[in-house]
């Protein structure tokens, strides 16, 4: 079985098991509130040294309930006028061992809605979605997994909405991911409408984050792409949105934010980014 390569082993996170194991047991010894019964939530993508934390303890709060099948993973950063991104067939390496696709699901999706396929030769290196893949092994060892990247456009929601129903008709018990960071403010992103020092941070969290992680945690997937079009403070906003569209198929009805943190908390300095991490629930 054709097997895709982990691009970002050893530089954005551990290349070992043995110091991944060791981080996020430091990570799980966070003190972050777990509702049960969640069905997904949103993570954030950084390396491990900034976001790491929020991205292990949603997948940890996920473990408390029943494995899946399949983990639905939303990523990818496009615009609005890109491609989906579908890997349907094949392995994604990780430290602790490959995870496999669910390649049924994988089939009945992409026959129904238009992908550039990719396989474990012909990829683009993708943070969104690679960054959560040792977690999830870590925490679901004998799942499957389903990688999808969609646009922040209307149409992305359909996807996510189907991919459920289809998951249903074969069966699957599934969970949903949806990978995207936050405000990329300052100089490096060619964005500082608030200029610099702790000011322009206050704005990042207080305002700019907060209105896009608002409309998440009201469930508005619609609202989401809009917000992140005119403000910037989403720069995978389709993923999001997706996987909240898919949550309400599943049976979601609200969702429960962990932990908010910016990269600004981690290591100060005039660029930062913000992240996120939220649970969906019934």
């Amino acid at each position: 079985m054709a097997r895709r390569t982990a691009d970002f082993a050893g530089s954005w996170y551990p290349a070992k098991a043995s110091e991944c194991e060791k981080i996020i047991e430091e990570f799980s010894r966070i003190s972050v509130p777990c509702p049960q019964g969640a069905l997904g939530g949103i993570v954030p993508h950084a390396g491990w040294f900034y976001s790491g934390a929020i991205a292990c303890n949603v997948i940890q709060c996920l473990s408390k309930g029943p494995s899946p099948d399949t983990m639905i993973l939303f990523g990818r950063h496009l615009h609005p006028s890109s491609s989906n991104y579908l890997m349907k067939e094949g392995s994604w390496a990780t430290p602790f061992g490959d995870l496999e696709i669910d390649e049924g699901l994988g089939e009945k999706l992409s026959s129904e809605f238009a992908f550039r396929i990719e396989t474990a030769n012909r990829c683009e290196p993708d943070n969104t979605i690679e960054l959560q893949l040792p977690f999830i092994k870590y925490f679901f060892p004998d799942s499957n997994i389903l990688p999808i990247g969609v646009p922040p456009s209307p149409a992305s929601l359909k996807i996510g909405e189907r991919v459920v129903e289809l998951a249903e008709s074969l069966g699957r018990k599934i969970m949903l991911l949806g990978s995207t960071d936050l405000t990329h403010y300052g100089a490096n992103y060619g964005f500082n409408p608030k200029g610099s020092g702790k000011s322009a941070v206050e704005w990042v969290k207080k305002e700019n984050d907060k209105r896009l992680v608002d409309l998440i945690l009201h469930m508005d997937p619609v609202g989401v792409i809009q917000e992140s079009l005119q403000s910037h403070n989403a720069c995978c906003s389709g993923a999001a949105a997706a996987a909240m569209a898919a949550a309400q198929r599943l049976g979601g009805r609200r969702a429960e934010r962990l932990v908010y943190s910016t990269s600004y908390d981690v290591r100060p300095d005039h660029s930062f980014v913000g992240y996120v991490g939220v649970v969906f629930l019934p």
